[in-house]
């Protein structure tokens, strides 16, 4: 069973993509880290209801282990956007059964106390664009990065994901979770967030 975990904003420039999300939503972002596989690092703000949001780039002083970014990172342009939904399994092995090739494969990694298993392609690509979700399971007794966060003021109002296979990415993954619409169209991720400046939209 999938539920979503965290959302994750896309820059070129982690400083400039952090500051766009701040002037969005009405609040400050605290720093995340470095994830050395990957190459990047990100920013962090915590949601309510066990959600969190990260703003992450390319680390331009860092050289990724694994040779190649992650989350499209590495073919990304243009401004700062929603560019990945990230949803978390007790089982991946399980999520594993029903998710396409183009989802990756189980990758282990940890940053500090924090230690995840999580889905990527061997290219580092997002599957079907982004429109099908990053698959996550973090380990036990790790605590969740949501709870050590503070309250922000913000929370998820919904997240909707449009792609033009969307009943096909409905039924290979087993997503439990009102806040998350698939509906068929044009490919968009946009998330509805209640703030302390009103409703706002990335």
């Amino acid at each position: 069973m999938l539920t979503l975990d965290h959302l994750a904003i896309s820059c070129t420039d982690l400083a400039a993509g952090t500051a766009w999300v701040a002037a969005q939503l009405g609040v400050t972002l605290l720093p995340g880290g470095q994830h050395a596989r990957y190459g990047t690092h990100n920013t962090l703000l915590g949601l309510a209801d066990g959600l969190y949001l990260e703003v992450i780039a390319i680390d331009p002083d860092a050289v990724p282990e694994a040779g190649h970014s992650w989350f499209g990172l590495d073919n990304f342009t243009g401004p700062p956007r929603l560019g990945n939904w990230i949803c978390r399994t007790d089982d991946l092995q399980e999520a594993m059964g029903k998710a396409p090739v183009a989802a990756g494969q189980p990758r282990a990694l940890t940053r500090g106390d924090l230690a995840w298993q999580i889905m990527v392609p061997d290219d580092g690509s997002l599957p079907y664009g982004g429109a099908f979700p990053t698959m996550i399971q973090w380990a036990d007794g790790t605590l969740h990065p949501a709870d050590r966060l503070p309250d922000s003021g913000c929370r998820l109002l919904g997240l909707e994901v449009t792609h033009p296979q969307a009943s096909a990415l409905r039924a290979m993954m087993d997503l439990h979770d009102d806040r998350v619409q698939l509906t068929d169209g044009p490919f968009s991720l946009r998330a509805r967030f209640e703030t302390p400046q009103g409703v706002r939209v990335l």
